[in-house]
């Protein structure tokens, strides 16, 4: 039987509560969003929360209401999934990549070293669920130093006096940095909804909004909110209600909002989220990292310490010494024996839109070694022990017949 890479978690709950969304008679932004808006709040520890229609539409948001724009740079990690450095260029800015460590977060002394009188933002990311070095970020930001070349353009960059931080937490709901969970540890910080993700709202996503007093986050809430909906002044289901017909634009905004039957998947999932999920992808995770540990040839990542606790999000499994060549013939290997696994991810300098914006791979060495080498294996709460069983044995396999020597 084949073993899938990353089915959604749909059981008896989820169905109920997107067919309550069905048979309600309103399936767009509604209730439903408001309510996950609410368990997201929740859960993260935090006040502010808008659902939005994708993570890439959140951070083009967070940067927008920024003020970030054409002549800006935005500092972001060359080992990431396209999304992050997309967001900036779609506002006009410029990403500018540094590389990673070898945990796969984004080094802060090369973001340090990135800085210029045009940085606006550094979008860290949180790879496969592992939070970044939060401290060292905000450390630099808040330097003297690095303040002084700050340039703020708007009154919003006036206000704040130093370079915005965006996470681009895609991969880690439900992991903790120092006691807090991630949706607190930045400006703005994004989550994705997506169809692979943890929890999941088929597409969609969600911007937790934390910046920092004299700021007032529920109004910056209901700023973005009212972006997120054209710049309309109510949403469709304010409409509908008796006498709510009449509305106004007041701003060039976007759509970029999530409907209720996307968040009904996400509530459901939301109110068991620990137990059903996040713990089950732990025991995975465990697992695989007990079992790859006894492998000289395995490299497992950082996945639980006194600082940080990832959300289990990706297993990335690196083999070491190898080219990327005999990564790939280990995953067709493994792939042949029906376990499907992936890459995360292909680093943006390689990607053909970045390659023809100038970046090259060669800037950016410990990404380009953590690709070469890297394998994401099947982790998610229906993997049964003896699937995983089986999934240690066929990569062990593969890996044997691609370089059995070194076994």
């Amino acid at each position: 039987m084949k073993i899938p890479f990353s089915p959604p978690f749909i059981d008896d709950d989820v169905k109920a509560e997107v067919m309550s969304a069905l048979e309600s008679g309103w399936i767009t932004t509604g209730p439903k969003v408001k309510a996950l808006e609410q368990e997201t709040a929740k859960y993260a520890g935090i006040e502010q929360v808008l659902c939005i229609n994708s993570a890439t539409s959140g951070l083009m948001l967070a940067l927008h209401w920024l003020g970030i724009g054409k002549g800006d740079e935005v500092i972001v990690p060359a080992y990431t999934y396209c999304a992050t450095a997309l967001a900036v260029l779609h506002v006009g800015a410029t990403p500018v990549m540094v590389d990673v460590k070898e945990d796969f977060n984004i080094d802060a002394e090369k973001v340090r070293a990135a800085i210029t009188r045009k940085t606006k933002a550094i979008v860290p990311v949180d790879f496969a669920g592992w939070p970044c070095d939060y401290d060292s970020l905000f450390a630099i930001v808040n330097d003297n130093e690095v303040r002084s070349i700050f340039e703020a353009k708007g009154d919003k960059q006036e206000k704040l006096a130093r370079i915005a931080v965006v996470a681009d937490a895609a991969h880690s709901f439900g992991a903790t940095y120092k006691n807090k969970r991630t949706g607190n540890l930045a400006d703005f910080t994004v989550f994705s909804y997506h169809a692979v993700k943890n929890l999941t709202t088929a597409e969609g996503g969600a911007i937790c909004i934390t910046l920092p007093l004299p700021f007032n986050n529920a109004e910056i809430y209901k700023t973005l909110r009212l972006w997120s909906l054209n710049g309309q002044t109510k949403d469709a289901f304010s409409k509908s209600q008796v006498g709510g017909w009449r509305y106004d634009v007041v701003y060039a905004g976007f759509k970029m909002n999530m409907p209720d039957v996307c968040a009904a998947i996400g509530l459901a999932q939301i109110r068991k989220y620990d137990v059903a999920i996040l713990n089950e992808r732990k025991r995975i995770y465990e697992y695989f990292t007990a079992e790859f540990s006894k492998d000289e040839w395995a490299e497992v990542a950082p996945f639980n310490n006194n600082i940080s606790c990832c959300s289990y999000h990706l297993y990335p499994l690196r083999i070491r010494d190898i080219s990327e060549e005999q990564r790939d013939r280990i995953i067709e290997r493994i792939s042949t024996d029906e376990v499907a696994v992936n890459v995360h991810f292909i680093p943006l300098p390689m990607l053909t839109v970045f390659k023809e914006l100038d970046y090259k791979m060669q800037d950016y060495p410990v990404s380009y070694n953590n690709y070469s080498r890297e394998i994401s294996l099947p982790i998610y709460p229906q993997l049964s022990n003896n699937q995983c069983e089986r999934i240690v044995k066929v990569v062990r396999n593969a890996v044997r017949q691609t370089i059995g020597s070194w076994i």
